[in-house]
Protein backbone atom coordinates (compact mmCIF):
# COMPACT_ATOMS: atom_id res chain seq x y z
CA UNK A 1 0.00 0.00 0.00
CA UNK A 2 3.09 2.36 1.05
CA UNK A 3 4.42 1.70 -2.29
CA UNK A 4 1.47 2.09 -4.54
CA UNK A 5 0.70 5.85 -2.30
CA UNK A 6 4.15 6.77 -2.54
CA UNK A 7 4.05 6.17 -6.74
CA UNK A 8 0.63 8.40 -6.51
CA UNK A 9 2.08 10.85 -5.35
CA UNK A 10 5.26 10.74 -7.41
CA UNK A 11 2.77 11.22 -10.65
CA UNK A 12 0.34 14.33 -9.11
CA UNK A 13 3.72 15.92 -8.25
CA UNK A 14 5.45 15.51 -11.76
CA UNK A 15 1.99 16.30 -13.24
CA UNK A 16 2.01 19.69 -11.02
CA UNK A 17 5.36 20.52 -12.50
CA UNK A 18 4.88 19.72 -15.52
CA UNK A 19 2.19 22.32 -15.88
CA UNK A 20 3.73 25.01 -13.78
CA UNK A 21 6.69 24.76 -15.89
CA UNK A 22 5.12 24.55 -19.19
CA UNK A 23 5.33 27.58 -21.89
CA UNK A 24 7.76 29.33 -19.62
CA UNK A 25 10.33 29.74 -22.19
CA UNK A 26 9.83 32.49 -25.40
CA UNK A 27 9.88 30.05 -28.81
CA UNK A 28 13.08 30.08 -30.25
CA UNK A 29 12.69 28.02 -32.57
CA UNK A 30 13.13 28.63 -36.31
CA UNK A 31 8.87 29.05 -37.02
CA UNK A 32 8.27 31.02 -34.17
CA UNK A 33 11.20 34.13 -34.88
CA UNK A 34 9.38 33.48 -38.84
CA UNK A 35 6.00 34.09 -37.10
CA UNK A 36 7.26 36.85 -34.64
CA UNK A 37 8.94 38.39 -38.08
CA UNK A 38 5.81 38.09 -40.04
CA UNK A 39 3.28 39.92 -37.11
CA UNK A 40 6.11 43.07 -36.77
CA UNK A 41 5.90 43.50 -40.96
CA UNK A 42 2.36 42.74 -40.79
CA UNK A 43 1.52 45.75 -38.19
CA UNK A 44 4.36 48.06 -39.93
CA UNK A 45 2.90 47.43 -43.47
CA UNK A 46 -1.03 48.20 -42.21
CA UNK A 47 0.07 51.26 -40.12
CA UNK A 48 2.04 52.54 -43.22
CA UNK A 49 -1.24 51.73 -45.46
CA UNK A 50 -3.48 53.64 -42.97
CA UNK A 51 -1.38 56.89 -42.83
CA UNK A 52 -0.93 56.57 -46.68
CA UNK A 53 -4.60 56.50 -47.28
CA UNK A 54 -5.88 59.04 -44.91
CA UNK A 55 -3.27 61.22 -46.99
CA UNK A 56 -4.73 60.30 -50.40
CA UNK A 57 -8.17 60.92 -48.74
CA UNK A 58 -7.64 64.24 -47.69
CA UNK A 59 -5.65 66.00 -50.57
CA UNK A 60 -8.66 64.49 -52.66
CA UNK A 61 -11.21 65.95 -49.86
CA UNK A 62 -9.13 69.23 -50.50
CA UNK A 63 -9.55 69.72 -53.93
CA UNK A 64 -13.08 68.81 -54.47
CA UNK A 65 -14.03 71.36 -51.73
CA UNK A 66 -11.67 73.64 -53.75
CA UNK A 67 -13.24 72.88 -57.01
CA UNK A 68 -17.23 72.65 -55.79
CA UNK A 69 -17.08 75.11 -53.25
CA UNK A 70 -16.58 78.99 -51.90
CA UNK A 71 -13.28 79.19 -50.24
CA UNK A 72 -13.67 81.74 -47.13
CA UNK A 73 -10.39 84.19 -47.31
CA UNK A 74 -11.15 86.05 -44.32
CA UNK A 75 -11.08 83.55 -41.41
CA UNK A 76 -9.42 80.25 -40.93
CA UNK A 77 -10.61 77.29 -38.44
CA UNK A 78 -9.57 77.63 -34.67
CA UNK A 79 -6.57 74.91 -35.84
CA UNK A 80 -5.30 77.60 -38.83
CA UNK A 81 -6.89 74.94 -41.71
CA UNK A 82 -8.51 76.50 -44.75
CA UNK A 83 -12.27 77.26 -44.40
CA UNK A 84 -14.53 76.19 -46.87
CA UNK A 85 -18.67 77.58 -47.82
CA UNK A 86 -20.67 74.37 -49.05
CA UNK A 87 -23.86 75.37 -51.32
CA UNK A 88 -25.89 75.42 -48.07
CA UNK A 89 -23.65 78.10 -46.31
CA UNK A 90 -22.48 75.87 -43.71
CA UNK A 91 -18.65 76.51 -43.03
CA UNK A 92 -16.34 73.45 -42.78
CA UNK A 93 -13.11 72.71 -43.15
CA UNK A 94 -10.90 69.54 -43.77
CA UNK A 95 -9.42 67.32 -41.45
CA UNK A 96 -6.30 65.35 -41.71
CA UNK A 97 -8.54 61.90 -42.74
CA UNK A 98 -10.41 63.67 -45.05
CA UNK A 99 -13.76 64.52 -43.51
CA UNK A 100 -15.34 67.83 -43.67
CA UNK A 101 -15.83 69.14 -40.01
CA UNK A 102 -18.43 71.61 -39.92
CA UNK A 103 -17.99 74.63 -37.63
CA UNK A 104 -20.04 77.75 -36.34
CA UNK A 105 -19.23 80.90 -37.98
CA UNK A 106 -18.34 82.19 -34.02
CA UNK A 107 -15.73 79.89 -33.74
CA UNK A 108 -14.10 81.26 -36.65
CA UNK A 109 -10.55 83.57 -36.25
CA UNK A 110 -9.25 86.29 -37.92
CA UNK A 111 -6.05 84.74 -40.79
CA UNK A 112 -3.42 85.55 -39.31
CA UNK A 113 -1.27 87.71 -41.46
Amino acid sequence: MKRLFKSALFAASLFAASSTFAQTHKDSTLGGKISNGAKKGWKATKKTAVKVGNGTAEVASKGAAAVADKKFDGKVAPNGETVYIDKNSAYYYVNGKGKHVYVKKATLVNKPM
